[in-house]
């Protein structure tokens, strides 16, 4: 089997990104993107999905944290969907539902290769010290969108705004660990009765 690896670059005037993604690591991670909180969940991802990691960025962060955020998910959903390759022989689907002390998220994906982001937050909080939580509905829509997925988030309750985010990072990660996965059933075919994705 060939190593579903793959590594991407962005070059822009705001932001410098690269990152090499793993989808069969043992979810080793190697984060800087200079924006703290961001580099904790990106953490998270990558620890509770099982894959390997790698981001470096840098970014006009004088302006503020939006420009850095967003392509690091325009270049992991890149990275995500060259590693998939056609797609073959993946089980496509993943759900968790995963609590954090009182919050919960619940996920489910799709990788069969059509975009599409649903983002219920139910936590009324707007940000973690000085990082504006609104810019992670922008991470997941670019992530979804680059990466070719359908992306069903729902943080359901929680009081704590970090226990609310983190449980949605994880529960992502966690059904993308489920979806990602060969099955030896279908080695070879792809998961699709259009015999299309």
């Amino acid at each position: 089997m060939n190593p579903r690896m793959a590594t991407r670059k962005r070059e822009t005037r705001e932001t410098q990104i690269e990152l090499t993604l793993n989808l069969d690591g043992t979810g080793k991670p190697d984060i800087s993107t200079g924006v703290g909180f961001f580099d904790h969940m990106l953490e998270l991802l990558t620890k509770h999905s099982l894959t390997d990691l790698t981001v470096k960025a840098t970014g006009d962060l004088e302006v503020d944290d939006h420009h850095t955020v967003e392509d690091v998910g325009i270049v992991l959903g890149e990275a995500l969907n060259e590693a998939l390759g056609d797609r073959r022989g993946i089980k496509r689907y993943g759900f968790f539902l995963l609590p954090m002390d009182e919050a919960m998220a619940r996920v489910a994906l799709d990788l069969g290769g059509r975009p599409f982001l649903v983002y219920e937050i139910d936590h009324p909080g707007t940000h973690i010290k000085d990082f504006d939580l609104q810019l992670l509905e922008e991470f997941w829509r670019a992530f979804s969108t680059t990466a070719k997925l359908n992306l069903h988030i729902a943080q359901l309750y929680g009081r704590d705004v970090h226990h609310a985010h983190e449980a949605v990072f994880k529960a992502v990660a966690r059904s993308l660990d489920m979806a990602k996965q060969l099955d030896p059933r279908i080695e070879g075919i792809l998961p699709s009765s259009k015999n299309l994705i």
